[in-house]
């Protein structure tokens, strides 16, 4: 069932259309609104209805309200073609007579009818326009479920960075309204745990989800605690706590069949059969699977169902008028009998042929969809493989270029103490050639941090150490390679210690890299600080030089692997457009975000956020 429910709904009594007026048509329009899916009709003809009243009236919104209506009615049809035509229309209409709150509406039931035929592109489109005008309205609530309808849109598109923003302004907004009892944000609870369970960080998702099942269970919403069981099972089947996951699933079956919702049993069939498959009982997966599928074509056909119903409703109507006409037409009666038989035998006929033609499309439909699964898999497997040989590649590569460059840097030194023996031309060439070994060395090093996966498997060591410390050592450590540049290290940190709790070597790893590039890319004589500041529930670690800085437009691709920039070392080194991409797979790694502030000529500033 779907419901409109954006300006929200006023439910009055209409008991004569005598002395319309236009205040009765608007709270008509208003009624429409809560009508459910069995009253489909009804919301075409009071479409009609204020459509001729409204230009007896004059009343210039009616036009809009009728549109919509008319919108509604066929969004609801299924028929999204003809709605979306109408649902233009009321667009324009509503644009014409500068009503920007029924201009917001239209945008909503866009987005809602091209995400319902799976353009969610084009959804975005609309719900970006709805958004900024929620924003310059500055009703909170209109402006929340913006942002949720979004969130979701970003979602689909695997956009999860512009989903979790939009979602966190909900939160913001949201909370104080919260607090108060004005409103529920347990939909944009839900959204966040939805995000973090298709980015994969389970454990991130759970709080969300235990979140809403204690809210709906203190709220008695059997609806939200089937949803929040569902989700929590599906969570720890993925986290492999087969136990908890028992527990969710069989719970949510137990209500959705109190609930005596075919659609819940259904979604929680699917569930128990997910959660026996990754427990390797494939017998109990399989029994769960029929179960669902038998339920899922019942639902898949209850609209046919419905029409059945509906058909035999009029044959007993038919029925009851025969025999009413038997009482004053006797000789009549055979033929009425005769006439009657006919009409049941074609609906059944007609019932037949709906219910065969359904069970095939639903069995190819299915054989469709089990080929392209074996499709998928196979795919899979393939490039797991070529993946597979690709890092064995890399690995034997690194490996045998290693001992060439570690041979060369050997004897290099070797022949670099024997002073003696070396003119000031040779040891400056030996230098060159030592310095070259290393390039080469480091260059094999970054090629396999950022092609192999040992930032992701290198196992996680927590510690809570002091930062202004480690920023002295840090800057301790690049002393001697700023010091041939005449370049000035500083440490800017708060007089009070503040501490984090993360992994040392891995935080290590991104400010080394940030320092190196901090001091190739700045000319003789001046500045590079390193400084670290308190961020509420995060700190923030940042490394600004008074280098040559990066033009605007290179920027987005600043992180992406072998990138080269115009920007240039200032004094020969050697960049291998490695680094930066290494920097932000291992903040990525401690749930850490990266960002770069540049200008040409005026230096660099990369700010490292990461939660306490």
């Amino acid at each position: 069932m779907k419901y409109y429910l954006l300006l929200g709904a006023l439910i009055i009594s209409v008991c004569s259309f005598a002395q319309v007026d236009t205040t009765r048509l608007k709270n008509l329009y208003d009624r429409c609104l809560d009508f459910s899916e069995d009253k489909i009709d009804s919301i075409h003809y009071y479409a009609e209805y204020i459509s001729k009243e409204a230009e007896h009236l004059h009343y210039n919104r009616g036009n809009v309200l009728s549109l919509r209506l008319r919108g509604i009615y066929e969004d609801l049809s299924n028929n999204y073609e003809k709605a979306i035509e109408y649902y233009l229309q009321s667009l324009e209409a509503a644009r014409l007579i500068h009503a920007p709150e029924y201009e917001m509406v239209a945008l909503s039931d866009l987005a809602i009818a091209y995400f319902a035929i799976r353009e969610p592109e084009k959804a975005k489109e609309f719900y970006l326009q709805c958004a900024r005008m929620s924003e310059a309205d500055g009703k909170i609530p209109s402006l929340i479920n913006t942002y949720n309808n979004l969130a979701v849109i970003y979602t689909q598109l695997k956009q999860y960075d512009s989903s979790r923003i939009l979602l966190e302004k909900a939160v913001q907004l949201g909370r104080p309204l919260e607090r108060k009892g004005r409103i529920s944000l347990a939909s944009t609870y839900n959204n966040l745990g939805n995000l973090y369970f298709k980015e994969k960080k389970y454990e991130e998702a759970l709080p969300f989800f235990k979140q809403n099942l204690i809210k709906h269970t203190r709220d008695n919403d059997l609806n939200g605690i089937w949803v929040a069981r569902l989700n929590l099972a599906d969570v720890y089947i993925e986290k492999h706590q087969f136990d908890s996951a028992t527990m969710y699933a069989q719970s949510a079956m137990e209500l959705a069949q109190r609930l005596e919702s075919k659609s819940k049993e259904a979604d929680s069939y699917s569930m128990l059969a997910k959660l026996a498959e990754y427990r390797g009982h494939f017998s109990k997966a399989y029994n769960y699977i029929k179960k669902w599928y038998a339920l899922d074509t019942a639902i898949l056909h209850s609209d046919t169902y419905k029409t059945i119903a509906a058909l035999q409703e009029r044959f007993h109507a038919g029925e009851r008028e025969a025999e009413n006409k038997l009482l004053q037409e006797k000789v009549e009666k055979e033929t009425i009998h005769s006439r009657e038989l006919t009409l049941v035998a074609v609906a059944l006929a007609i019932i037949g042929i709906l219910i065969a033609i359904g069970f095939v499309i639903k069995r190819n439909a299915h054989r469709r969809l089990q080929a392209t699964n074996d499709l998928i898999v196979q795919q899979n497997e393939k490039l797991s493989e070529l993946n597979y040989e690709k890092n064995s590649l890399i690995s034997i590569v690194s490996h045998d270029l290693n001992t060439p460059f570690a041979t060369i840097q050997v004897w290099g030194q070797v022949l670099q103490n024997d002073t003696t023996r070396l003119t000031a031309e040779q040891q400056k060439a030996m230098n060159r050639i030592l310095q070259a070994g290393a390039y080469g060395e480091q260059l094999i090093r970054q090629i396999l941090d950022v092609e192999r996966a040992d930032i992701g498997s290198h196992k996680m060591q927590l510690e809570k150490f002091e930062l202004k410390a480690f920023a002295e050592e840090m800057i301790d450590q690049f002393k001697p390679m700023a010091a041939k540049k005449d370049i000035r290290l500083h440490v800017e940190a708060l007089g009070k210690k503040l501490f984090i709790l993360s992994d040392k070597y891995l935080v290590s790893r991104i400010c080394e890299n940030l320092l190196s590039n901090a001091i190739k890319y700045t000319p003789h004589g001046k500045n590079v600080w390193m400084g670290i500041s308190d961020e509420h529930d995060s700190i923030s670690i940042k490394v600004k030089d008074e280098g040559v800085g990066i033009d605007k437009e290179e920027l987005p691709y600043l992180f992406s692997k072998y990138s080269k920039i115009s920007s240039q070392p200032t004094d020969g080194e050697a960049s291998y457009g490695l680094g930066l991409s290494i920097v932000k797979r291992i903040v990525e790694e401690i749930n850490g975000r990266i960002t770069c502030e540049s200008e040409p000529g005026k230096g660099s500033v990369f700010t490292v956020i990461l939660k306490k």
